[in-house]
């Protein structure tokens, strides 16, 4: 058996299978490393049955049987269905099976098979096993990266800008700060309603480089008619219908804000974003 073995470079690793869920040698292989025929390993098999549960020993089905012709070469005495017919698809043996079928065959290298079978059937199941326990290692890798990476997102989630502010008196650089954030958060254009308009907020838009529109009802002449003969950026707009003071940036994000720029800090005052799409749909057609 061994000049057998060693003449075809034989390894029984590679003639174990898994099949639903265990681990298998055909019929073929078995025959071959016990130097028998699959015939007779047939044969043992059908007249001790009682021997050979479906832990043991099962024939394959059909597409179990093609499903392993995909994969490996399998030997003409388990690959002939000329007749048709069960009896022609190859049993398989677990690692149990095997040591009950060598127990019953009549060959003088049944034990000594028995071991390199039984080695081959551990040696599997440790690199099953330990394969399975790095793949384990990896997925909780995995996960704790995921995890970390979710406690950095919600970190950042902290540091995002503040949707809503309330300044009190005194405040004033801050309120200053927070509004010039706002609107230098635009790409394309800036929207201010404030029915005071004075040099104080023109003086903060000549450094904005977007189109801007004024919306208002009261300003300075003289302050505005100075300002449009240095710079362009400012389309003025007067409207007596509005009250309260709003920034729309780029007409997709809209600010409410409890105070004229000229009184930003003076008093208790909030600046908050309105996320309700149809509230901005309707300033705008209102404007």
């Amino acid at each position: 058996m061994n000049e057998v073995i060693e003449k075809e470079e034989i390894k029984i690793e590679n003639m174990i299978y898994n099949v639903r869920g265990m681990q298998v040698m055909i019929a073929s292989d078995v025959a071959k490393i016990y130097n028998s025929e699959v015939r007779i390993i047939n044969q043992v098999v059908k007249r001790n049955i009682n021997r050979f549960p479906n832990n043991f020993c099962f024939q394959l089905t059909y597409q179990e049987f093609a499903n392993l012709k995909s994969q490996i070469v399998i030997s003409s005495n388990d690959n002939n269905n000329s007749h048709g017919g069960n009896r022609f698809l190859p049993y398989v043996f677990t690692e149990h099976g095997i040591i009950m079928l060598s127990g019953l065959l009549k060959s003088n290298i049944a034990a000594e098979v028995n071991i390199k079978v039984i080695n081959a059937f551990v040696a599997l199941r440790k690199y099953v096993s330990e394969n399975l326990i790095e793949q384990k290692y990896i997925n909780n890798l995995v996960l704790e990266h995921e995890e970390r990476m979710k406690i950095i997102e919600n970190t950042f989630s902290n540091f995002k800008r503040k949707n809503n502010h309330i300044f009190f008196e005194g405040q004033i650089y801050d309120a200053y700060s927070i509004m010039l954030d706002i609107i230098n958060t635009s790409k394309n254009s800036i929207t201010i309603i404030d029915n005071y308009i004075d040099k104080n907020l023109l003086d903060i838009l000549s450094k904005i480089n977007k189109r801007i529109t004024l919306i208002t009802n009261k300003y300075n002449n003289e302050d505005y008619n100075k300002y449009k003969e240095q710079y362009s950026n400012i389309d003025l707009i007067i409207n007596n219908k509005i009250h309260d003071r709003f920034i729309i940036i780029d007409k997709q994000t809209l600010y409410h804000c409890g105070a004229s720029f000229k009184d930003l800090g003076k008093k208790c005052f909030a600046i908050s974003k309105i996320d309700d799409e149809n509230i901005l749909t309707n300033l705008l057609k209102n404007l």
